[in-house]
């Protein structure tokens, strides 16, 4: 397959906008809306006919799980903005209060496609064999066995709650779920209100006793409704209804805090206790129970979503049953690269030897984890230097630098507290690794450090060498199986320097003098991508081939698309592989005709961050210039946020980025969506009995250039050659 096959036919024929909004915000789409966007084609794996049941089952989940975050930020902050009264637009020309608007009717049409698609679901795991019951559907021996179930493992943990002058409404935190009951005393008819919060320690689903060869379910809510006798005896049940708070997560810390960790653990607890965003509740609650949660949670009719379904989709991860192997992905063991085996499991001795690039979850993420434990244990390893912005709870790396530091190395760990979501289990392992003898610092108060970087210093003769790791991803283990991330191993000085350089930056607050092979925000990171930008230009403008290839999670900063923009202008040809948010309309008339954007949904989460320039020699090209990058193309990295530009200079692993992992992204057709410069994403369905090539595909079934041992690369299948 030759470039062409995967680029040209790519190109639509351009479509038109206004002038004046070529010329003004209309050239930007709206963050929000983008990303909503994304979350349709996410729902729409749910969808997907090509798709194993089970994982279309968690691909509904992932989409309702993704929503709820976006409303506990993202919509948290606009309402902030909008309720403070700033009316400043965002680049589309959007004020808050407008993009509050169109995010709720948008939303809403989101929630209520989910509704449809798990009633779809349901009704394909019954065929299947997967039941879901109600109070209403099961036998008289399952109720028996229920009873036990209840009184042994629900009912000792719950909370039963009156609600009346004496007995205050109670505290629901973000992502809580209740049943707020209407009741009548059996002896006299006289009514009471209550709340029955649900445990999230529980399982959503309890699983029933098998019949034949049917697995089968039962919501939580169902079991307690069945037995509110038990709860509340001698009351009769008249009105129920099941709603689910959102409460606003963002997080606000003091700027001169003394103590960053004490501050961080006492702004977890203000987010648990933020204000409400969003209820989801019961279609057809009886108004008095209504008017009792909306009130006590100080929230309007405008904040409500009624739910006529399953409240709490997300929770639907439950039902993924791994012994059901044939209704999900079939299996895969990622790949040990070759020149490791080669080397007998010896990192150090496979990176001396070149530099190893590996493609995760393709290529195992035990490397990594191998790479640090080897170096714990190594006793001519000196210093370790190691950032963590997201990693497992019981994490492997986090084991690995304790035991070096115990055994007496230097050991420095740079946490990020920041990292949204994750600063609670951060926060235990900066402690654990302080208990250790690892020095811990935490960078900056202003800016994330979001850079992935380990250092190992070894001792080797009379030298000390430094080994890199260089990631796109997050050193956790879990989430390494189904993200697509790179992996750059190095022993090259240049780049051992620099990263030494980011380390002494973080840690000491002073900015590095001069970066040899390393571009790092919020210094250099944009003003190198502008420069290289500008210089595919001038390759136009000088009549030679200009093009940009780039991969990311999201393109929204507004100077770096309308660089791109005016590249396109001068005649670069520019392809991008967008996974979620895109502020940039490709394919219109005077403004991006040059340019075309796809986004990858699939079977594993795209999150690798490539940036490739033709300088001068069109792509693939041996002479061209190749990135791999934490930083998405966002404000937030580019200027707040500490993160790496790393260029690729060993050939072998340029071809890789180039002509394996590029190559299969702009040839996939079988995951991609292509955009419009409208904002909508379509899909080619294929004909019947037609296969359409797959990225992900492709590379659970060929392993990397860079890894390959004694065996060479030649074999390797690639699907571009670089020009010279």
């Amino acid at each position: 397959m030759g470039q062409a096959d995967f680029l040209e036919a790519d190109f639509p024929a351009p479509a038109e906008l206004p002038d004046e909004a070529i010329a003004g915000p209309g050239r930007f789409l709206n963050r929000e809306l983008s990303w909503l966007a994304f979350n349709w084609r996410v729902l729409e794996e749910a969808s997907n006919p090509r798709v194993p049941l089970l994982e279309r089952v968690r691909f509904l989940s992932i989409s309702a799980t993704n929503l709820d975050e976006f409303y506990t930020v993202r919509v948290a902050g606009l309402r902030e903005l909008a309720r403070a009264g700033n009316t400043t637009p965002a680049s589309d020309g959007l004020t808050p209060a407008e993009q509050l608007v169109l995010i709720d009717c948008e939303a809403r049409r989101l929630m209520g496609a989910q509704q449809s698609t798990w009633n779809e679901l349901r009704a394909a795991m019954e065929e299947e064999g997967i039941q879901i019951l109600t109070r209403d559907t099961i036998g008289k021996s399952d109720r028996k066995a229920l009873e036990a179930v209840f009184m042994a493992q629900v009912f000792p943990i719950l909370s039963p709650l009156a609600i009346d002058p004496a007995h205050p409404f109670p505290f629901i935190p973000s992502e809580g779920f209740a049943l707020a009951l209407q009741m009548e005393r059996k002896t006299d008819g006289r009514p009471l209100r209550a709340l029955l919060p649900i445990p999230h320690q529980i399982n959503r689903f309890l699983r029933l006793p098998a019949v034949g060869d049917a697995i089968r379910f039962l919501p939580l809510e169902e079991l307690l409704l069945m037995h509110i006798g038990s709860l509340f005896p001698g009351y009769k049940l008249t009105g129920s209804c099941a709603f689910r708070v959102l409460r606003d997560s963002d997080m606000e810390v003091e700027d001169e805090a003394e103590d960053l960790v004490r501050e961080f653990e006492v702004a977890l607890k203000r987010r648990r206790r933020g204000e409400v965003i969003r209820l989801k509740l019961s279609t057809g609650a009886p108004g008095p129970l209504r008017k009792l949660v909306m009130d006590n949670l100080h929230i309007t009719a405008n904040e409500v979503v009624e739910i006529e379904g399953l409240i709490g989709v997300g929770a639907l991860r439950e039902l993924v049953l791994d012994e059901r192997p044939a209704l999900l992905w079939p299996s895969f063991t990622p790949r040990v690269p070759e020149r490791v085996q080669d080397h007998e499991g010896d990192m150090f001795a496979a990176i001396r030897q070149k530099d190893m690039l590996l493609h995760h979850p393709y290529e195992t993420f035990d490397m990594v984890v191998r790479f640090l434990e080897q170096a714990a244990r190594d006793p001519d390893v000196v210093a370790i230097r190691q950032t963590l912005y997201r990693t497992s709870n019981e994490s492997p790396i986090v084991a690995a630098l304790c035991d070096a530091a115990e055994s007496g190395k230097s050991v420095t760990a740079l946490v990020e507290l920041k990292a949204r979501f994750d600063e609670a289990a951060n926060i235990r392992q900066s402690r654990r690794l302080e208990r250790a003898g690892a020095h811990v610092v935490y960078g900056f108060i202003n800016y994330k450090t979001h850079a992935k970087i380990s250092v190992v210093v070894r001792r080797e003769g009379d030298q000390l060498v430094t080994y890199t790791h260089f990631g796109t991803g997050n050193y956790h283990p879990i989430t390494a199986r189904i993200y697509t991330d790179l992996s750059l191993f190095t022993c090259d000085p240049k780049l051992g320097r620099d990263a030494t350089r980011v380390f002494n930056y973080v840690g000491g607050y002073a900015q590095p003098d001069v970066l040899e092979n390393l571009a790092i925000s919020p210094l250099s990171l944009k003003s190198s991508l502008l420069e290289q930008i500008e210089a595919e230009i001038e390759h136009a403008a000088n009549g030679k081939p200009a093009e940009i290839w780039a991969k990311m999670n999201a393109i929204i900063d507004p100077d770096m698309i309308d660089a791109l923009y005016a590249a396109s202008q001068a005649g670069v040809r520019i392809s991008l592989v967008v996974r979620g948010i895109c502020g940039l309309r490709p394919g219109i008339k005077g403004l991006s005709e040059n340019i075309r954007v796809k986004s990858i949904v699939g079977r594993f989460l795209e999150h690798s961050r490539i940036i490739c320039f033709g300088n001068g020699h069109g792509l693939p090209a041996k002479k061209a210039k190749v990135y791999i990058s934490s930083a998405d193309m966002m404000e937030r990295n580019l200027l707040h946020r500490v993160e790496t530009l790393v260029e690729i200079t060993n050939p072998t692993v340029k071809a890789q980025i180039m002509n394996q992992i590029m190559a299969a992204n702009l040839a996939d057709e079988a995951q991609s969506w292509v955009m419009d410069g409208f904002g909508q994403f379509t899909r080619r369905t294929p004909e019947e009995g037609e296969h359409l090539f797959s990225c992900h595909r492709f590379f659970t079934e060929n392993p990397s250039l860079s890894g390959r041992g004694s065996a060479g690369a030649s074999d390797v299948p690639a699907l571009t050659h670089s020009r010279d």
